[in-house]
């Protein structure tokens, strides 16, 4: 059995102990730094839900990918800069990670000008650590606010990444609460060390890169 089926076994065990339907939830193949014959391995076993995180990566590997494969949906899941806003709206249907109004005037802005819509979570920092993008937990109920009243985007839910040494359910709870209180109903949380815990705390989209693909080199 493949390493994608194997876990795909695993999953609806996860999904049965924390009492979740499996049409509810959005399982993507986190594909970065894996070769374009990995993923259509994938893709040839019945998936279509990838991400990535580096649009040179995403330039290299997906346009022939989706040429042959239609259906597929690519999810950006790394830190947006400013200038690649114009190619992550290009190749990406949806956008796991706009935290900075600059960001959301420029995909506003693309949206506004032309045929292409995409769907997006805003992401939040629940820890506040510096190093890390996302907004600040304390910003964010101003800013999710302010996206859904002035900007043209069609917003379906809140992102987050729970700090390494902390326990994920209070982050992934966190989350959950925040989403509701805006009456976002995807959240996009949980990858491969913690994904049982995000399926109990209500994640509708969750990121698996190693148990889907093996370990990356």
């Amino acid at each position: 059995m493949s390493t994608y089926k194997n876990f795909l076994s695993s999953l609806e065990v996860s999904l049965r102990s924390a009492n979740r339907n499996s049409q509810d939830i959005e399982l993507i193949a986190v594909s970065k730094k894996k070769s374009a014959t990995d993923i259509q391995s994938v893709i040839d076993e019945g998936h279509l839900s990838f991400g990535e995180n580096q649009i040179q990566e995403i330039e290299k590997k997906w346009p022939d990918l989706k040429k042959f494969n239609s259906n597929i949906e690519l999810h950006f899941i790394g830190s947006i800069q400013s200038r690649k806003v114009e190619q992550i709206h290009k190749h990406c249907e949806v956008i796991h990670s706009i935290d900075r109004k600059k960001i959301v005037k420029k995909f506003a802005e693309l949206e506004a000008s032309g045929d292409i819509k995409r769907k997006y979570f805003i992401q939040i920092n629940t820890g506040n650590e510096s190093q890390k993008s996302g907004v600040l937990f304390d910003e964010a109920e101003e800013f999710i606010s302010d996206c859904k009243s002035n900007y043209n985007l069609n917003i379906i839910g809140l992102m987050c990444l729970p700090p390494i040494n902390e326990d994920p359910r209070k982050h992934f709870s966190k989350l959950a609460d925040l989403a509701k209180k805006f009456n976002l109903n995807c959240l996009s949380m949980g990858m491969s060390g913690d994904y049982q815990v995000a399926l109990e705390c209500g994640a509708t989209h969750i990121r698996i890169g190693t148990h889907i693909f093996g370990e990356r080199s």
